[in-house]
């Protein structure tokens, strides 16, 4: 079964580094390497749109067209990352 990253929805198998760091060095099964180091999100502040236009950017870069892109971003505020931080944000 494919894995992706809970924040930006990378499948993990194309992470180069096989997934983030924990704060004891372990890999995180949970986020990439691109959004997670040492424990924590290398962009704290970003929000779920912030990292949906960034992620359209970077697959856009790649040769994807825009409506596929845009259409691969739609699902990432189910991804853990959003729905901890909503969670969070309501209570």
């Amino acid at each position: 079964m494919q894995t992706y990253c809970q924040s930006c929805s990378l499948p993990m198998d194309k992470d180069p580094l096989n997934g983030g760091s924990e704060k004891d060095g372990s890999r995180s099964e949970t986020y990439c390497s691109y959004c997670f180091e040492d424990g924590e999100f290398i962009s704290p502040d970003m929000t779920v749109k912030d990292m949906q236009a960034l992620c359209m950017e970077k697959v856009q870069e790649r040769g994807v067209p825009k409506p596929l892109a845009w259409l691969m971003t739609r699902t990432m505020p189910k991804l853990q990352r959003w729905r901890e931080l909503k969670e969070k944000q309501q209570s």
